[in-house]
């Protein structure tokens, strides 16, 4: 697997979004993750955002993380927040979330941030157990949906 810094608005990034809503959606039964997000949030030094690359040269995982200080939506100064990790069906299993978390925690704390969170929901035991198992620990709650029973916050210090 490759992975690649890329924008946001990248094709490939736009594609494997669109995967990602739509598994949001069937899950929550909902539009799926309406946080508002603008590629200039992932620019470095304030950002970062991933696409990894099969052998064929498809795109099959994303992760990005945009800082964050503190605010009224719960973030503290130093923050980096995790957006849009996703691993396609075909491609899960293999670590590849592993190497992107740990790629985007490295370029966070490089650019100066202290603290890594994410917010994720319920339905997805598996990005829980990812992040758990990768040291992160329940936090109070912050953004868009913040307010929400079924979301969980995590944080990790960098």
């Amino acid at each position: 697997m490759d992975i690649r810094r890329a924008s946001f608005d990248h094709p490939d990034a736009v594609k494997l979004n669109d995967q990602v809503q739509a598994e949001y959606a069937a899950r929550y039964g909902d539009e799926g993750d309406v946080t508002p997000l603008d590629p200039s949030m992932f620019e470095p030094p304030l950002g970062l955002y991933l696409i990894a690359y099969d052998a064929q040269e498809r795109p099959v995982a994303t992760g990005g993380w945009r800082a964050q200080d503190a605010n009224d939506e719960g973030y503290s100064d130093g923050d980096a927040e995790i957006k849009r990790m996703y691993v396609i069906e075909e491609a899960r299993g293999n670590r590849l979330a592993r190497r992107i978390l740990a790629t985007l925690e490295d370029d966070a704390l490089a650019a100066g941030r202290t603290r890594m969170v994410l917010e994720t929901g319920t339905k997805q035991p598996e990005a829980i157990a990812l992040y758990t198992s990768s040291g992160y620990k329940p936090c109070a709650k912050f953004g868009h949906y913040r307010f929400h029973d079924a979301s969980r916050c995590f944080a990790k210090p960098l």
